[in-house]
């Protein structure tokens, strides 16, 4: 067994420790808001935040993760600026990529709460989005940054 911590609730897995944490939250904790893209780190759709950072969920094992915090798309709260900014613009479009659009956005705003465009752009180029709403994600951001969502 191995102890995960999900969006605050203690999960233990019955899994191989090399296991990528993206089906172990998938699988065995069913939070599927969390996808599957490419499984090798190269779309940024599986990004979930552990112990607050960005990081991708298909390129760690439950093994690296197990004592951290890790955060999904589901343990954001309906009330999160950047949702509420999401909705307020209509950034999705097919919509799977924007799991990991919107967590990529979160750790950006937490770690810099008035991020310049080149810093969006930047951070928000690492999660392939197939619709092309890149310019919608930044006036998204621009709004929450700005304190108006």
């Amino acid at each position: 067994m191995i102890a995960l911590r999900i969006n605050g609730n203690a999960h233990n897995v019955d899994a191989d420790p090399k296991m990528p944490l993206l089906w172990a939250i998938r699988d065995l904790v069913g939070l599927t808001g969390t996808k599957y893209g490419c499984g090798i780190g190269a779309c940024g759709v599986c990004t979930v935040h552990v112990d607050g950072e960005a990081r991708l969920a298909c390129k760690l094992t439950v093994e690296q993760v197990s004592g951290k915090e890790i955060t999904t798309i589901e343990g954001l709260p309906e009330t999160h600026p950047v949702l509420r900014a999401w909705a307020a613009v209509g950034v999705p479009q097919c919509g799977y990529c924007q799991p990991g659009q919107v967590m990529q956005a979160a750790a950006l705003l937490k770690q810099n709460p008035n991020p310049a465009d080149e810093d969006i752009v930047k951070t928000m180029s690492a999660v392939l989005c197939r619709c092309g709403t890149y310019p919608r994600s930044l006036t998204a951001l621009k709004l929450v940054s700005r304190g108006k969502k």
